[in-house]
């Protein structure tokens, strides 16, 4: 009896323990964040923690992600406060089709009169809402948007001076996608890499009765793939992916080698791919 009692007070500081983190965790993706410079015409507009990325030219600007469903003012005050409008957004893309990165994308879609450009396998999630997700899906988590373009792995999106490239990188959703720049300062060319990290969320099925078909085999090749970036720059859907907090303060100088850090992402996704490897052990036993 004595075994069991405590067996549950352990459990319950565990639940505990979860809900304060998960708690945590939302309070930072709706805590509003300064916008501020990346490098060069690369931008952050998002919240505290959830990453909205803008990139600008003469010719209008792509936004990538949003983040909740209430995000669209911060964001606008972010670009208002780097003196740059909403409106002047050409291109809305996402990194995955999850409603904490997509839940203000057809609010901004109407303000800017933007296009909605997505990968083949995020797209009919973008259209539905969320609704077929195969992993989170069955109802609809955010404002269903309409996708004007298919884009595809390697293809280079182009708008003004912008250079885009687009990189399938699927597992975490199944139409995944990192963008990658080369942008110039200082008498130097910045790899850049807007990384789409490949998370495993709690309770996806990789190789019994997975998620979708494919799904093990489509992280395995993210992080080989990514292993194979020449990465100088980096940044991710989440800040605390990639350190984001302590590599910048509000206020600070802008250095475009303040997110230099190759080792970084070196790091990262042999973590992540370390992870994947005994998720799916586990999964075996």
């Amino acid at each position: 009896m004595k075994t069991r009692i405590i067996q549950l007070l352990i459990a319950s500081l565990v639940l505990l323990i979860t809900s304060v983190q998960v708690y945590s965790q939302r309070e930072n993706w709706a805590r509003p964040f300064p916008g501020f410079k990346i490098i060069g015409n690369l931008y952050g507009v998002g919240s505290y923690d959830l990453s909205a990325f803008l990139i600008t030219s003469d010719e209008g600007h792509i936004l990538i992600n949003t983040g909740l469903e209430d995000s669209t003012a911060m964001i606008r005050d972010n670009m208002a406060s780097l003196g740059l409008r909403m409106e002047d957004i050409k291109i809305l893309l996402t990194q995955q089709a999850h409603w904490d990165h997509t839940a203000a994308l057809a609010e901004i879609k109407e303000i800017s009169g933007a296009e909605m450009w997505a990968t083949l396998g995020d797209a009919p999630v973008l259209i539905d809402g969320g609704f077929s997700d195969p992993h989170f899906g069955g109802s609809e988590s955010f404002a269903p948007i309409q996708v004007d373009k298919i884009i595809r792995d390697g293809e280079l999106i182009e708008l003004g001076n912008i250079r885009l490239k687009v990189h399938d990188h699927p597992g975490h959703t199944e139409g995944s996608s990192s963008y990658s720049m080369v942008v110039q300062e200082n008498d130097r060319d910045y790899k850049v890499l807007i990384a789409n990290m490949g998370t495993i969320n709690a309770g996806k099925k990789l190789t019994v009765d997975p998620t979708y078909l494919g799904v093990s085999e489509d992280f395995a090749e993210t992080y080989r793939r990514q292993k194979a970036i020449n990465v100088d720059v980096w940044v991710a859907a989440h800040k605390s992916q990639y350190n984001f907090h302590e590599k910048y303060q509000v206020g600070q100088v802008y250095s475009p080698d303040t997110f230099v850090d190759p080792v970084g992402f070196a790091r990262a996704v042999d973590r992540l791919e370390q992870a994947y490897l005994e998720y799916v052990a586990g999964e075996q036993r």
